[in-house]
């Protein structure tokens, strides 16, 4: 009986031993009283992680499915025909689309064309008030020269010549005689310089723009419709006809 005291402790230490499991699995519940509280935490991170994962993925998704739509509009656009009502809309709006663009373009040139054409007329415009301006002095002037011309005209060369060898008295005269050549050739080529300039159209064709006919009569040995009289001398300004010449034209018909 002794014995059998004596030995069963050593039998239970033997368990004890061979079964640590079993010791553990006894003991155990006086050491997991905070394991509640790890598993609430990991739960709410393996939550966390797996809601972010969620939103992940379903923002994916949405993406990919907006650019898979949008590559079938595309595709369906390019590989599909557009119908008869669409392309006649397309083609009415490219239509008036040119026809405004060619309105633009004319309304362009035009204006283009107006502003060079304005632009010429002011140079044209600005040289002839320069080179005008003294159309009523020119006019004014031009009774002078015809007087002096006349004066020159009541003393022919052969009757200065005359006097001058028949009387040394005449000496005077002459001297008159060429003051007034002179003055008349000095006035005359100061005006030339200043764009007025005397012609004589004597000999010449006529012409109804320079030219004014004052009487006709037949010559048969001269052309017909030919100034063979100048009777006032005319003027020209620039180019310009200031007075036409008074002459006499030959009519052989």
């Amino acid at each position: 009986m002794l014995r059998q005291l004596a030995s069963a402790p050593s039998k239970a230490s033997r368990l004890a031993v061979r079964s640590p499991r079993t010791t553990a699995s006894a003991t155990a519940p006086l050491f997991q009283t905070a394991t509640p509280f790890r598993s609430a935490a990991a739960t709410a991170t393996r939550s966390r992680q797996a809601l972010s994962a969620a939103r992940w993925y379903s923002s994916e998704t949405d993406a990919s499915k907006a650019e898979a739509a949008e590559a079938a509009k595309e595709g369906e656009a390019a590989g599909e025909p557009l119908s008869a009502a669409d392309a006649a809309t397309l083609r009415k709006d490219l239509e008036t689309k040119a026809k405004e663009a060619l309105e633009w373009k004319d309304k362009y040139l035009r204006s283009v064309a107006d502003f060079r054409n304005l632009q010429e007329r002011t140079k044209r415009e600005v040289k002839s008030a320069r080179d005008f301006a003294i159309t009523g002095f020119a006019k004014d002037l031009v009774d002078s020269v015809d007087n002096l011309d006349r004066a020159l005209a009541m003393v022919p060369e052969k009757k200065a010549a005359a006097a001058d060898i028949v009387e040394e008295a005449n000496q005077d005269f002459l001297n008159l005689v060429d003051g007034l050549k002179m003055t008349e050739t000095v006035l005359v080529n100061t005006l030339k310089k200043h764009g007025l300039e005397r012609f004589d159209p004597n000999g010449d064709k006529f012409d109804p723009n320079e030219h004014e006919a004052t009487f006709m009569t037949p010559m048969p040995d001269k052309e017909h419709n030919t100034v063979f009289h100048t009777q006032q001398k005319g003027f020209r300004l620039n180019g310009r006809v200031l007075r036409a010449a008074k002459v006499g034209v030959v009519n052989n018909k």
